[in-house]
Order: C-alpha cells, then structure tokens, then sequence
C-alpha cells in the first residue's frame, strides 16, 4: 500500500485532504524530500494541536499524516483504531503506547481493544531534501494544479 518511503503515500498530490487551498496557503507544510507532497504540520491555533493529533475515520486517511508525527516526535509513531461507547471507530496516532494508555485513562469512554498499533512504519529516518515551511503562493499554485491533474 505505501508508496513514497518517506511519506508513505502512493499519491504525492492527495493532501491536504480538506480545504486544500487554505491549509497550503496558511499553514506550515512538511514537504516531503523524496515525492514533494505538502503534509500540514501547523499547530491549531485554538488548541495547540497538529493535525495527526485529530481522530481519523480511516487507516489510510490516518497514515496520510503520520509522517508529520514521526517527524514531531523523531520516532516512528503508532496508529491506533480507538472505540468509543457507541462502537464507532477512530484511528489516532500516538508516539508511543504509554502516550495511548495516558489518552484512554483521560477519555473513560472511549477503548483501544487490541492496544497495540494497528500500523507503524518502523525506525525513524531522516530523509534529505525535506523542509518545514510555509510555501509561497507561486508554490500553491503550482501544487494545486498538480493535484488537479493527478485527479483526472
């Protein structure tokens, strides 16, 4: 399924997966040295948080930013499927299991039933050719034609 051995993505265009436009245009982007796909990596404003902290609605969807954690961390993060009390299921990244058993004593409602990742890409890497910065709106431009075009 992985394609990119930085990222991990098959698609070097297919984030940000919302609000594309704003997010290159505003936020700080992990920009992968080896494929060249923008990965958020900005912190919320409101809460402190970056986007790998946010629950996923899928395993893939999730590993799309797991880079950005790895990254944060310096080690290779953990994705976890997390069940709340009406049985539906998130997948959230932690950099470790303690990270995850502190989560889920903070949130009684909520379980991880295997408690174990379900994906971890394995040791950490740097890679060369990798920035952290905002882009430049020529840069966005380019970007989002790019991914338009990978679409078709």
């Amino acid at each position: 399924m992985i394609g990119c051995e930085e990222c991990y993505s098959e698609q070097s265009r297919i984030t940000p997966l919302l609000g594309a436009r704003a997010c290159l245009e505003q936020h700080e982007q992990y920009i992968c040295g080896t494929c060249g796909r923008c990965i958020c990596i900005a912190k919320d404003t409101k809460r402190g948080l970056q986007r790998w902290h946010f629950p996923f609605q899928s395993l893939k969807n999730a590993i799309l930013y797991l880079r950005t954690a790895d990254v944060t961390h310096k080690s290779s993060c953990g994705i976890y499927q997390i069940q709340d009390q009406n049985g539906r299921l998130a997948y959230k990244v932690f950099p470790s299991d303690k990270a995850l058993t502190s989560y889920l004593n903070k949130h009684k409602t909520k379980q991880c039933i295997s408690m174990q990742a379900v994906y971890r890409n394995g040791a950490y890497r740097e890679f060369p050719n990798t920035q952290i910065r905002k882009l430049k709106q020529q840069e966005v431009e380019k970007y989002l034609l790019e991914r338009e075009m990978a679409e078709k």
